[in-house]
């Protein structure tokens, strides 16, 4: 009603701009949220939908829910759609928990009798039991989200549409809920549609995937092939930050002045590493203290699907921190031969650290690298991608 009224008003605007001789023109600009995009979605299909921000993900699910109209073509469903697209869709703040299970139940079409009967596991799953008979808008956004996606998943819709709300939950409630959503699929046969910016989840969960880039359809099949499309797509491979002293991130104590990927022969130009090849990283950083100073470096390796492979650190927690002079200090890191699985990789956090306390300097994504299967290996199970690791095992008879 309110957009309703405002259009009414700009028109009158616009008119009365027109007859009175103004020369102001109004300019309208097009711009469509999704484009040609065309799906089938099968019963007990579990459908991820990944893409950038910006890419049309949560309207192609405002259209699938009918809370948005498109503009041209059309959406066929057959079955009953719960959605949920933001914390506390479909809630009345001013009522309580208690009643807005019965409120929220009712719009998604269920009698009071089958809310009734699923009550008790909504609310335990939920875990707001203490606060059921307090108004919502007194809920954390946690308890929000634990509530509504609770209902949402319990009062048997044949469709779930779920977006990223689940980032507002804590990780164990996260987990809880992937599980809930892949009982409802896999046992209930029922159909789950996700968007999320967790691939590990997308791929835990979901059998197949679309990939949306500016409103359009890029690419749909597997998850797990759709993932690679849009990492590929999406991801650029950095292999080598620098900076002059000045501009060095850090501080007055230490500061970084180089993070590259070599190989063991230092070739520069080489674009990858094959599965039985070490990786070398280099960092290069300036210690600006006089005398020996105790510095530590510390990094973090992730993989494409936001896995923290491992933490490679210079301390280990029982040897004093090693003491570096005044002046350029290069620090070299090889990662061994057939560990590391297929794939890119990214050193997401670096740390400088003196003295075991003080932190000098804290950089995500500094730089990536990505690991190829040799050609021979690519047979059966080996060439596939299972498992965080792929260690070349040694076993005695």
């Amino acid at each position: 009603m309110r957009d309703v009224i405002t259009r009414s008003a700009k028109k009158i605007l616009t008119l009365g701009n027109i007859f009175g001789g103004s020369n102001h023109k109004t300019t309208k600009e097009e711009f469509w949220a999704l484009n040609d995009v065309d799906l089938k979605i099968n019963e007990g299909d579990r459908l991820g939908i990944i893409g950038r921000n910006g890419a049309g993900k949560s309207t192609l699910l405002k259209i699938i829910s009918r809370i948005t109209e498109p503009t041209k073509g059309e959406v066929k469903i057959r079955g009953r759609v719960a959605s949920l697209l933001e914390v506390g869709t479909g809630f009345h703040p001013e009522l309580t928990g208690r009643e807005n299970i019965f409120l929220n139940g009712a719009i998604l079409g269920m009698t009071r009798a089958e809310i009734k009967r699923k009550f008790d596991e909504i609310v335990d799953f939920a875990e707001i039991e203490r606060f059921l008979d307090t108004p919502v808008k007194r809920y954390s956004s946690g308890m929000y989200v634990r509530l509504a996606f609770s209902v949402a998943a319990h009062l048997e819709p044949e469709i779930l549409v779920v977006d990223e709300v689940l980032a507002v939950g804590d990780a164990q409630f996260q987990k809880k809920c992937l599980g809930k959503m892949e009982h409802v699929s896999n046992r209930e046969g029922r159909t789950v549609l996700f968007v999320s910016h967790n691939m590990a989840a997308m791929q835990a969960l979901c059998n197949k995937g679309v990939l949306l880039d500016h409103g359009q359809l890029k690419f749909q099949g597997p998850m797990g092939d759709t993932i690679t499309h849009y990492l590929k797509q999406f991801t650029e491979t950095k292999r080598k930050v620098e900076w002059s002293l000045e501009e060095a991130p850090g501080n007055d104590q230490a500061k970084l002045l180089r993070a590259e990927v070599n190989s063991i022969d230092h070739n520069k130009n080489v674009n990858f590493f094959e599965e039985g090849d070490p990786v070398e990283l280099e960092f290069v950083f300036w210690n600006n203290k006089e005398g020996d100073t105790p510095l530590d470096i510390t990094f973090h390796l992730q993989d494409e699907l936001g896995h923290t492979v491992f933490v490679g650190s210079t301390y280990n927690g029982k040897t004093e921190s090693k003491n570096y002079p005044k002046g350029e200090i290069k620090a070299n890191c090889r990662i061994p031969a057939n560990l590391l699985h297929e794939g890119a990789y990214n050193i997401y956090r670096l740390l400088l650290v003196q003295n075991a306390g003080t932190v000098c300097l804290e950089l995500r994504d500094v730089i990536q690298f990505e690991m190829i299967t040799k050609q021979e290996e690519r047979w059966g199970w080996m060439g596939g991608k299972e498992g965080v690791i792929k260690p070349k095992l040694e076993w005695i008879f």
